[in-house]
């Protein structure tokens, strides 16, 4: 395990452009299931019937019953290790851009400053009717929140049945057609269209790097490096010898 750590970070060091796909795993240790694991939100919410923007439009304020639970849940996260970790190579100069499936904002609070958010997040809140946006922060407490037109606000997260952001598309597949090493943390890479990610990356050359607690569809026909273990343990052990080369290497010139 840890020659292959160490020759992920050579890869991360030697990388022009490194960026990091992540999903849902990587908040796991921040308190956050993963909505489809045992437990998870789609095990007390049938996503068909709360998941979907048509049962948004239908009935706002019962989805608004089962987003008040995700709320809570996102309110009490903190960011781990690995979000911490992916921002001090951020802030390195190492790893160029963040592509997330999450709404949690973790990796921003993490010390982020280049995240691509596939899904949205839960800090704005947009009126479906009168398209009048607010922050989150501005209708604390209001359960349902409502715009000043009357109607209840919808949380700006892609619901079921909406497209990716465009803008999310484009540059996260303009970036992953030119990089050099991927970061493939926390995601199953089963759901489109994030899981081709990947695959785009592979194609133009790029090193990918796997972190994952078990293999998924990704670790034996296109992973390069399979670190097995927990997002917040192995992005660590990573980032520290990241910095141990760097620091072997500042000495070497000097």
């Amino acid at each position: 395990m840890q020659e292959r750590i160490r020759e992920a970070a050579n890869i991360i060091c030697q990388s022009r452009q490194t960026l990091a796909l992540t999903g849902a795993g990587i908040s796991v240790e921040s308190g956050i299931p993963d909505f489809r694991s045992p437990g998870g939100l789609w095990e007390k919410f049938d996503p068909m019937e709360f998941g979907t923007i048509q049962a948004f439009r239908a009935d706002p304020e019962k989805i608004w019953t089962m987003l008040e639970d995700v709320s809570v849940l996102l309110r009490r996260a903190r960011p781990n290790p690995a979000h911490t970790g992916l921002g001090r190579l951020q802030e390195m100069g190492l790893l160029h851009t963040i592509i997330t499936q999450n709404i949690d904002s973790l990796h921003q609070e993490g010390g982020a400053t280049r995240v691509i958010e596939y899904h949205g997040n839960t800090k704005t809140l947009s009126c479906l009717w009168c398209k009048k946006r607010y922050g989150a922060d501005e209708l604390e407490g209001e359960v349902p929140p409502k715009c000043t037109c009357g109607k209840i606000l919808k949380p700006d997260v892609v619901f079921f049945g909406e497209s990716i952001p465009l803008r999310a598309l484009q540059e996260s597949y303009a970036l992953a057609s030119s990089c050099q090493a991927l970061l493939v943390l926390g995601t199953s890479a089963e759901v489109t269209p994030a899981n081709t990610i990947p695959q785009t990356a592979k194609a133009a050359g790029a090193a990918v790097i796997e972190i994952n607690v078990a293999p998924t569809v990704l670790t034996n026909w296109l992973t390069d490096i399979f670190l097995q273990g927990s997002a917040s343990e192995v992005v660590s052990q990573l980032v520290q010898e990241v910095e141990s080369l760097i620091e072997k290497e500042s000495g070497a010139r000097i």
